[in-house]
C-alpha cells in the first residue's frame, strides 16, 4: 500500500507540516509514500483551479490520497479514490462574518470535502463535535497529533524572583493582550514567540513588561525556547488542538491554559487552567505557579504521564489502522 500526502503551500504556515513530519519516519517503516506541497498560497477561484489541476497530476488510483489539511477543496480533484482528510479545527468558518465568503468556504472547504472524503481525521474531540454541530456524518475518526520526539524532559530549577515566561503565537485566538495585562507588576521576563503587532508592541511598553520578541524559529530553536524557560502561557481563546501544552509537558514545564475544550481533552488536568477572558483569572493563575512549589511540581509531575498518549509510536499506529481499514 502506497500512501500520498497532499500539504498546504509552506508559506501559508509549517504547523500541519510539522505535526506529519513527526510522525511520517515512523510509517514509512511500513508505507511507501509520495508527498506534495499545494503551489498555491491563496483561496480565489483561480487559486482553486490550480490547485485542482495540480492534484489531478499527482493523484494516484492505486494510493490512498491523504489531505493533511487546510486545502480541503482539493478533494474535488480526488472524487473516486480512496481518500483521507485532516481537519484540524474550524476557524475557516466560525471566524468569517461575510455571508458570501462563509458560503463559498462551507461549499468548498467543508460541504464537498467531506461528502467526497472516504475518511475524515479529527485531531480532537472538539473539532469532530463542531463538525456534527453542522453537517451529520459518519465519516469521522478523533487522532491526536503526535509530540516530536525533539521534545524530551529538561530538568530546571524554577526561578521564582524573576520566571521566564514562554508565549507561543501572537494572532487574535493566542489572547497575549490580556497576557500582557495580567502580568503588570509581576516580575517576569516574558518570551514572545510570532510577529508583533504595534499595538501589542505599545501595551508591553505600557505596562513596563520586560519581554524579547523570536520569530522564525526552527523546530530546534523552538524547542529551546521551551527548555529555557520556566512557565509554557498558553491562554487561548479558540484551538483546534494546542501543541504547546503538550510540548511545554513533554519538556517538562508548568503550562497554563485555558479552561476550554479542546485544550481540557489534550491537558487531561495536568495544567493550571483560567478562564481566558478574565485577566483576574490568568494573573492568579501566574501567583500560584510561581509561589506555591508543591502546586507547580504536582502539574509538572502529571504533565509528564499525560504526554503518553501523544507518543509518535502511538499516534503512528492509529494512523495504520485508519489505512488498513481500506483494504
Amino acid at each position: 500500500m502506497k500512501i500520498t500526502y497532499f500539504f498546504r503551500h509552506p508559506k501559508v504556515g509549517h504547523s500541519i507540516h510539522r505535526v506529519f513530519r513527526t510522525i511520517l519516519p515512523e510509517l514509512k517503516k511500513s508505507y511507501e509514500m509520495d508527498i506534495y506541497d499545494i503551489p498555491n498560497i491563496g483561496s480565489m477561484p483561480w487559486d482553486v483551479m490550480s490547485n485542482l489541476w495540480f492534484t489531478l497530476k499527482k493523484r494516484q488510483k492505486s494510493n490512498i490520497q491523504h489531505v493533511t489539511g487546510h486545502v480541503h477543496e482539493v478533494l474535488l480533484a480526488l472524487i473516486g479514490f480512496k481518500t483521507v482528510l485532516t481537519i484540524h479545527d474550524l476557524v475557516f468558518l466560525d471566524n468569517v462574518k461575510n455571508p458570501i465568503k462563509r458560503m463559498y468556504k462551507w461549499l468548498f472547504w467543508f460541504y464537498f470535502p467531506i461528502k467526497i472524503a472516504d475518511k475524515i481525521v479529527c485531531i480532537s474531540e472538539q473539532t469532530k463535535q463542531n463538525i456534527l454541530s453542522k453537517i451529520n456524518t459518519n465519516k469521522l475518526i478523533v487522532i491526536h497529533n503526535a509530540v516530536d520526539p525533539i521534545f524530551e524532559f529538561h530538568k530546571k530549577s524554577f526561578n521564582q524572583e524573576k520566571p521566564r515566561i514562554l508565549h507561543i503565537g501572537t494572532g487574535w485566538n493566542k489572547n497575549l493582550d490580556r497576557t500582557i495585562e495580567a502580568l503588570k507588576d509581576i516580575p517576569c521576563h516574558l518570551n514572545i514567540i510570532g510577529k508583533l503587532q504595534k499595538t501589542q508592541i505599545e501595551l508591553l511598553e505600557l505596562h513596563k513588561i520586560e519581554y524579547s520578541n523570536d520569530k522564525n524559529l526552527t523546530d530546534l530553536e523552538i524547542r529551546d525556547a521551551y527548555i529555557a524557560c520556566d512557565i509554557v502561557n498558553f491562554p487561548s481563546i479558540y484551538e483546534g488542538f494546542g501543541m504547546p501544552v503538550v510540548e511545554g509537558q513533554k519538556t517538562g514545564r508548568v503550562v497554563i491554559t485555558s479552561k476550554i475544550e479542546p485544550l481540557i481533552e489534550v491537558s487531561n488536568g495536568a495544567v493550571a487552567y483560567v478562564n481566558p477572558s478574565d485577566i483576574e483569572s490568568i494573573r492568579e493563575a501566574y501567583m500560584k505557579v510561581i509561589f506555591q512549589k508543591e502546586y507547580r511540581e504536582q502539574i509538572i509531575e502529571n504533565g509528564l504521564k499525560n504526554i503518553e498518549r501523544f507518543s509518535v509510536q502511538f499516534i503512528a499506529q492509529k494512523y495504520k489502522e485508519l489505512y488498513q481499514s481500506f483494504n
